[in-house]
């Protein structure tokens, strides 16, 4: 799929298929696309050129079917205040026209699935960020759908909110479910999903299982140094030391090196700049899917 705005391309050429069973994560530093990916994905905007398939059907051909199979929750709470959770639920579930018998039973069930049937008749107001979340994904979860795209899904919720998301989502993976997920947290992509992509200037530039996607950094480590003294001339010294496989100036005072047993490194690298540095502080950080977001793109996932 490609989607330009005028002259910004903000989707250009991403593809990917998720089976079911399988948790998928979109990994991304903001503005690098996900946000348009997943509209284009629910049919909320139509790519430019591509074609989305949902359980076969295509979504552009026939979008009441596509969309029946999709279950998507946005960052944005998509809730009333005003009613209940089960008033909530009750309400979407009419508007995926499920029969009243059948919803009030699915109700239930989705209730017991985010752990809020003991909340269901307090008004929506009174709930917390993380248990306002939780329904608002039971809302995507009532019509059965075959795919689940969650959208940042624990931003501001509390500890035991984030852990009954969680804990759900594995389940309803291991029910059969093809779920994309999306998050600024790298442990819940690394618990949750299978793969990963990682999208930046609108192209997935990697894609694979966590062990692939670390092997693209190889066993190298991420060392970085805050320098005071002569930095130029010390990061200079510092490309040339045994082991440095690249560097990067990260500030005014500050370097991340790409090196093979960065930790073993260390005094290696405190050497090579005596004499006109100093370094005042480091952090090693050996090879995972952090590592690997970094070298890719140049950035942490929370820039």
């Amino acid at each position: 799929m490609s989607k330009r705005y005028g002259d910004v391309v903000a989707v250009d050429d991403v593809g990917f298929s998720v089976a079911p069973g399988q948790a998928y994560g979109l990994l991304g530093p903001n503005g690098a696309g996900k946000t348009t990916t997943i509209s284009m994905l629910v049919g909320l905007v139509r790519p430019d050129t591509g074609t989305v398939r949902v359980g076969g059907t295509d979504l552009a051909a026939d979008p009441i079917t596509a969309k029946a199979r999709i279950g998507y929750v946005p960052q944005e709470i998509a809730l009333y205040p005003e009613l209940t959770g089960r008033e909530n639920l009750r309400f979407f579930g009419r508007l995926y026209g499920l029969p009243r018998r059948e919803l009030t039973g699915r109700i239930a069930e989705v209730l017991g699935l985010v752990g809020l049937a003991d909340r269901a008749d307090a008004k929506l107001g009174t709930y917390s960020g993380g248990m306002k979340r939780r329904i608002n994904i039971g809302a995507a979860l009532l019509h059965r759908p075959e795919v689940l795209i969650l959208d940042e899904p624990t931003v501001g919720v509390d500890p035991h909110s984030r852990k009954a998301i969680l804990d759900g989502v594995e389940r309803l993976v291991a029910d059969g479910m093809a779920l994309l997920y999306t998050s600024h947290y790298m442990e819940e992509i690394e618990r949750v999903c299978d793969r990963a992509a990682i999208i930046d200037h609108g192209r997935i530039i990697a894609d694979g299982t966590h062990q692939e996607l670390i092997s693209l950094v190889g066993a190298a480590d991420t060392v970085e140094l805050v320098l005071d003294g002569e930095v130029d001339a010390a990061f200079a010294r510092l490309r040339a030391v045994e082991g440095v496989i690249e560097a990067v100036r990260t500030g005014p005072s500050s370097v991340r090196l790409i090196a093979e047993g960065g930790r073993y490194l260390l005094p290696a690298l405190i050497t090579a700049v005596e004499g006109g540095a100093t370094v005042t502080a480091t952090q090693v950080v050996e090879p995972d899917l952090e590592a690997t977001f970094l070298h890719l793109t140049g950035s942490s996932l929370r820039d």
